[in-house]
């Protein structure tokens, strides 16, 4: 069923072809069942906050449809995207089970479907059922990983065309196509968002894509940025 934003709007989890990939979609049919019963779906437009930081944590969110920007401010104003979201994956876990304020906003980038199951009905939910708590337990450890390389990234590399280089890579490993003009990229992010992913000025971020270009390690076309040179990138971060 169609959405007023266009989406293809899932129904059921049960029924749900993403299940077989993610945190709380690939849980038995009982335990789904019971997360059915107690989640709300609810339709954003682009731009919309689902939590900022700092506040108090209402529950989780699990991405059914479209793309979410999870961001950091700094004292001084200073912003960092530590994730896009895409469908399947939980946001404001660690926060919902630690009770802690959300660590980082949530903004929507895209049109979104969204389940949402507030924090007193998941916590009990986890507590009836030991294959979510333990889904639960992998996820959140993973995130740790995740975090960590990202802090060594960012910290670590020596320059900031080796943390572009890096951030272009991790897109081919998750996103990218293979064709006849190299490897595909669906780059919707602007210049400025691919700095704060990166630890970088917009600046900085559009001199160094020009760069690439003239090196025709990369060609963009429209939304679309094709891979021509994916060794000269590996050079580029020592791998």
């Amino acid at each position: 069923m169609k959405s007023p934003y266009g989406l293809e709007i899932i129904e059921s989890c049960v029924n749900c072809e993403l299940r077989a990939d993610h945190l709380f979609c690939n849980l038995s049919v009982p335990v789904l069942q019971a997360f059915e019963a107690i989640k709300y779906a609810t339709l954003y437009p682009r731009g919309a906050m689902l939590f900022v930081e700092g506040q108090s944590p209402r529950g989780i969110f699990v991405l059914c449809n479209g793309r979410v920007k999870l961001s950091t401010c700094s004292s001084e104003g200073k912003t960092i995207i530590t994730q896009i979201a895409g469908p399947g994956e939980v946001i404001g876990l660690s926060a919902t089970i630690s009770g802690r304020p959300y660590e980082v906003t949530a903004e929507t980038l895209d049109p979104c479907q969204v389940n949402f199951v507030r924090r007193e009905d998941f916590l009990r939910f986890l507590s009836e059922n030991s294959e979510a708590a333990m889904r639960v337990a992998e996820h959140l450890s993973n995130c740790y990983h995740i975090a960590y390389e990202q802090v060594r990234s960012l910290g670590l590399a020596r320059s900031a065309p080796a943390k572009l280089a890096k951030l272009l890579l991790e897109w081919c490993e998750s996103d990218g196509k293979m064709t006849d003009q190299g490897i595909r990229l669906k780059v919707l992010l602007t210049h400025e968002e691919m700095a704060q992913m990166i630890g970088s000025s917009r600046e900085t971020v559009t001199r160094m894509l020009a760069e690439f270009k003239t090196k025709e390690i990369i060609r963009q076309k429209g939304s679309s940025l094709f891979i021509r040179d994916r060794a000269a990138l590996e050079v580029l971060i020592g791998a």
